[in-house]
């Protein structure tokens, strides 16, 4: 078995593990390793047709990854598999990318409410920080942009204070290609030239006196496959998403994917609100104990007016995972 699969095994019986519960055969029953066996990135034909079977709902979250996990933890546990599922709450991204542009429908007072929902709840959260800002992010010709301002920076230290998770997200959210399918910050950059972005986005970060980022979420969902190894050289958690899938194939979530692991968020837990609820709501009635990776954007939820997620934080109360206690179980996986 190789040893990220044997890693993504100890992940998905992370609780079992922690409580001494774990059969000693468990991690090489068949049905566990085939369902966290992680392959290679196939190739592009693979890559696209998997994109457009997401597209018309043939492949997702439910029936790709949860049934399979699920399935594979009952073979391993019997009924004691069944449990509240680990929803893992991320929010991208904060500053908006579009708050230096659009300050008064983006910017800090804007998301104190979406914060409030969420915190009053009782559900604790991943934000992906951005570390500055550029004029126009969807034209890769514009120039400018700022750094963050103090009330950006005094809101990032109250997230911190109030127990969000802190991740990075890249530099300044400037896609370089203008192309809507292939927008990224990072997609085409030399192996320097990342790091130096990085660099610079970790410094910003700690240097306001957050710790050091030990999440990576990309802006726009995208990378190149190629510039995965170095990201997992960096961080605990590399994030993805939906866009994700051309770049690196649909794989379930989460997996050990060489040095870090890979957690991309697939619909319906990737969108709105009002799309995530339903979904939620059956993961609970299913009793699937798995991690389960949400993805919200404050500034739809703001445009929306904010009732679909008072709807959903009231569902993910009391089951809404800590990421402490996540990055605990990675470390404890390796």
């Amino acid at each position: 078995m190789k040893e990220a699969t044997r890693r993504s095994a100890r992940l998905l019986f992370a609780a079992e593990r922690a409580a001494g519960t774990l059969p000693a055969t468990a991690l090489e029953d068949a049905a566990v390793v085939r369902a966290v066996r992680s392959d290679g990135t196939p190739p592009a034909p693979v890559r696209i047709a998997q994109r457009l079977a997401m597209k018309r709902g043939l492949i997702g979250y439910e029936r790709t990854c949860a049934v399979p996990f699920d399935n594979a933890r009952r073979a391993a546990l019997g009924a004691a598999a069944a449990g509240p599922p680990r929803f893992l709450v991320r929010v991208d991204e904060f500053p908006h990318y579009r708050a230096h542009d659009e300050p008064g429908r983006y910017g800090t007072e804007a998301f104190a409410p979406f914060h409030e929902i969420l915190t009053s709840a009782g559900v604790p959260y991943l934000m992906a920080a951005l570390p500055t800002l550029a004029t126009l992010p969807l034209d890769p010709a514009a120039e400018g942009g700022r750094a963050l301002d103090a009330e950006e920076i005094a809101t990032l230290r109250a997230l911190g204070a109030d127990g969000v998770a802190i991740a990075l997200h890249g530099y300044d959210h400037r896609t370089r290609d203008a192309h809507p399918r292939r927008h990224s910050e990072l997609s085409g950059l030399a192996p320097r030239v990342l790091q130096e972005r990085l660099d610079a986005g970790e410094a910003v970060i700690e240097g306001i006196g957050l710790p050091r980022p030990r999440i990576f979420v990309a802006p726009f969902n995208r990378f190149d496959a190629d510039q995965y190894p170095l990201l997992a050289e960096r961080y605990d958690v590399v994030c993805g998403g939906p866009e994700t899938v051309l770049k690196l194939g649909f794989r379930r979530t989460p997996l050990w994917l060489g040095d870090a692991v890979y957690l991309p968020a697939y619909a319906p837990l990737y969108g709105g609100a009002a799309e995530v609820l339903p979904a939620a709501e059956a993961l609970i009635a299913a009793r699937r104990a798995l991690w389960v990776p949400i993805v919200l954007h404050w500034g739809w939820e703001t445009d929306r007016g904010l009732e679909d997620l008072r709807a959903l934080a009231a569902t993910l109360a009391g089951h809404a995972a800590s990421w402490d206690d996540f990055l605990a179980a990675v470390e404890a996986s390796r």
